[in-house]
């Protein structure tokens, strides 16, 4: 037995005891109404709590990640691509559809790629004429993204559907990845080698609906930007894609997110193409094929990234529309009499409990406030039942989510982010669920915002907690140091871990204003340029749909405009730039470029080796309490110092002498400007450095370090020559 199944299985046992000993002995049935009540509600907060868990980690017990099968090139069917938009920039959806235009193919004639536009915008459609895509343009649609989905879907006809958002840019080996999992039930893997499967090893009744692949950002989400957590934390959506829903394959389970994903034709026209009258169509749909006994799959490998949303409203929206859709779905009468198989329903069911966990979140917040402050008993035992059930229950629950949830998430953050969202998701989610619905589409808008990310009056809710809480404290040591109750300690305990997420959800709300004009990605990429008749080759540190940075061993003169190539391991592309920023890195230089406007054919090209990887944030969590605070902090207050340095500053310290023969000290040089030492008078005269005689003059008075500074004349011209180079490389 793996070390996961025993922490599993110790988890299910300490639960099942923790829940028989909460429920049988510890109710408050004697201490009022309120405190019944009260705790009543904390006991079914945590019976739920550990019910969604127990049943989260039965889908997830097995790895059901299926195996990619190698079919023949000629096998590889025609497939129709539909980007959805509804009013999302041209230069958005350019990424997006240049991207499509260089997926690998056998025979790239079967790619069939378009827009559809429920706008009806003329500007997309000559988008879509000037990248040799079509174009479905619906106006008037009543029937939000269902809607334009199903007026493209029946207007095509290739046996695969591959359905992206706007936003979406896929990777350029995403068919290669994900149309050969449709021939799983043809071929078989037999002694290492795939083969067409036998008439006899055929099921019939085994066929693929739809392939889901993860929904990946190239953008920092916002609890990693608030944060100042790029590096540290993972998109937040990263655990629910990359190992949730692959784990819910097991339970033919996975959820269809709407994006990223594969779905086979004759699935979609037998549930009736996109489910529409759901503001989730995508996971309604999913559910529909799955119904229909088509087998599902989602894969942990990330074959497009798009933008996650920047503003808290914007967020909320999107979290608002994805729980009310969910509850909408799954507490249908539909739901419950549908042909979905027992497992299947148990984990769309520990969806909905996911989902309300933010009713789970405030009452595991108030009840030891409750306790503390207003002396409200909610739960009744004493410190042989806390150190002998409630303990070891307590140690074994949480070692065992850190155990089985891998390296994506851990309960800190999860607890973090729920407090964050709670008192905005608790009343559209109890809303849903009794009935009162969510009519509205709500698009998540793709647009940069340019203001802070979060205001501090979202953070009202928490503050008011907060107060609560630090009194809750208070009264807790207060009554810990007059009765020497020991039974503080752990309501003192819960205290300070609420007030740790409460406080967090506080820095979350002060929000951070993001100077990036576009996203950053860290890559390697070769770049070439030409100086004094030499191709010089530099390795990228980072690039963006804007520029790029490369480190040098040399300090280059680069002056005005320049042209670069730059090439990947499939990619290449001729750009213009000029150097906005040179930097010293340790022992090399570090150059930024600016990208000059660039035409369609080296913009698409260039996109393609910008957006074509892996997004290079955080994909493991690597946090503790306290780093997280440290970094808040320390970022949070350091002063950005903007630099337009454009020349590299080079610190020679060389004593040589002028062409009169005076002794003289070049003490740093930029290619424009020398720092001289020595007993001169002379506005103008000749340097000696190494072999090269260079003419300089004294810069006016009152300018910066004018007692020493010096300008060379035709100093563009000097810079630019083979001597001066030449020389400078002897030197250096």
């Amino acid at each position: 037995m793996n070390n996961k199944k025993v922490w599993f299985w110790l988890m299910v046992v300490s639960s099942v005891i923790y829940i028989g000993w909460r429920l049988f002995f510890t109710i408050p049935l004697k201490a009022g109404i309120v405190s019944f009540v009260a705790g009543v509600c904390l006991f079914s907060s945590e019976l739920v709590s550990m019910l969604e868990a127990v049943i989260h980690y039965v889908c997830m017990s097995h790895d059901n990640e299926p195996e990619l099968p190698v079919i023949p090139l000629e096998s590889y069917p025609d497939v129709d691509i539909l980007i959805a938009t509804h009013s999302e920039d041209c230069d958005l959806l350019l990424k997006t559809v240049n991207g499509c235009n260089h997926m690998h193919y056998p025979d790239k004639s079967k790619i069939h790629i378009y827009l559809c536009d429920d706008g009806n915008r003329a500007e997309v459609g000559e988008l879509a004429k000037t990248m040799g895509v079509g174009y479905f343009p619906l106006a008037n649609n009543k029937l939000a993204k269902a809607g334009n989905l199903n007026n493209a879907i029946f207007k095509t006809h290739s046996p695969l559907i591959v359905t992206f958002d706007a936003d979406m840019i896929p990777r350029s080996n995403f068919l290669m990845e994900t149309v050969p999992y449709f021939f799983m039930p043809k071929m078989i893997k037999d002694n290492g080698v795939w083969r067409e499967r036998r008439e006899d090893e055929i099921d019939p009744d085994y066929k693929i609906g739809f392939i889901q692949t993860p929904q990946s950002f190239y953008n920092p989400d916002l609890f990693q930007f608030n944060f100042f957590a790029e590096n540290s934390i993972p998109n937040e959506q990263d655990y629910f894609f990359r190992e949730v829903n692959v784990g819910r394959n097991n339970s033919n389970s996975p959820i269809y997110a709407g994006s990223n994903t594969i779905i086979s034709r004759q699935a979609l026209e037998e549930v009736g193409g996109i489910r529409t009258h759901t503001i989730t169509e995508d996971f309604a749909t999913g559910m529909d094929i799955q119904e229909r006994k088509y087998s599902c799959y989602a894969v942990k490998k990330v074959l497009a990234s798009g933008l996650a949303p920047d503003d808290f409203p914007n967020l909320l929206r999107q979290r608002q529309r994805w729980g009310r859709g969910c509850v909408q779905t799954i507490c249908s009468l539909s739901f419950f009499k549908s042909k979905l198989p027992f497992l299947t329903k148990l984990s769309y069911f520990a969806t909905l409990l996911y989902w309300w966990t933010f009713l789970r979140r405030i009452v595991y917040i108030m009840s030891p406030i409750l306790f503390s402050v207003f002396g409200v008993l909610v739960v009744d035992t004493d410190v042989k039942g806390i150190l002998c059930i409630w303990l070891p229950s307590y140690l074994i629950y949480n070692h065992s989510l850190k155990v089985l949830s891998g390296k994506i998430r851990d309960q800190k953050w999860s607890n973090i982010v729920d407090t964050i969202l709670c008192p905005y998701m608790l009343l559209p989610i109890l809303a849903e669920t009794f009935g009162v619905r969510m009519h509205n589409f709500s698009v998540t808008s793709k647009t940069k915002t340019t203001a802070k990310s979060a205001k501090l009056i979202y953070s009202i809710p928490h503050i008011i907690l907060l107060i609560a809480t630090i009194f809750g404290i208070y009264f807790t040591v207060e009554g810990m140091i007059l009765y020497n109750g020991y039974f503080g300690v752990i309501v003192l305990f819960w205290l300070c871990m609420n007030s740790y997420f409460l406080m967090m959800s506080i820095l979350f709300m002060l929000g951070r204003v993001n100077y990036r004009s576009s996203e950053r990605f860290y890559a390697d990429v070769e770049v070439y340029f030409e100086r004094c008749g030499e191709t010089v080759k530099a390795i990228t540190t980072d690039i963006s749909e804007n520029g790029f940075a490369f480190k040098l061993d040399f300090p280059e003169f680069i002056n005005g405009v320049c042209d670069f190539k730059l090439k990947d391991s499939e990619w290449s592309a001729n750009v213009k730039g000029s150097i906005v920023h040179i930097a010293r890195a340790g022992d090399k230089w570090k150059y930024s470029v600016k990208l000059e406007p660039l035409d369609m054919k080296d913009r698409c090209d260039y996109d393609q080796i910008v957006f074509d990887r892996f997004p290079t944030l955080a994909s493991e969590i690597k946090t503790t309490a306290i780093k997280d605070l440290t970094i808040f902090f320390k970022r949070r207050n350091s002063t950005m110092v903007n630099s337009s340095r454009k020349l590299p500053r080079i610190f020679l310290n060389m004593d040589t002498v002028t062409s009169d023969g005076k002794a003289i000290k070049i003490v740093d040089y930029n290619y424009h400007y020398m720092a001289i030492e020595g007993e001169i008078t002379e506005p103008r005269f000749c340097v000696k450095m190494d072999k090269q005689l260079i003419w300089v003059k004294k810069i006016k008075e009152g300018t910066m370090r004018a007692d020493n500074l010096y300008e060379l004349e035709d100093w563009q011209v000097v810079s630019a020559s083979k001597g001066v180079r030449d020389t400078l490389k002897n030197i250096l």
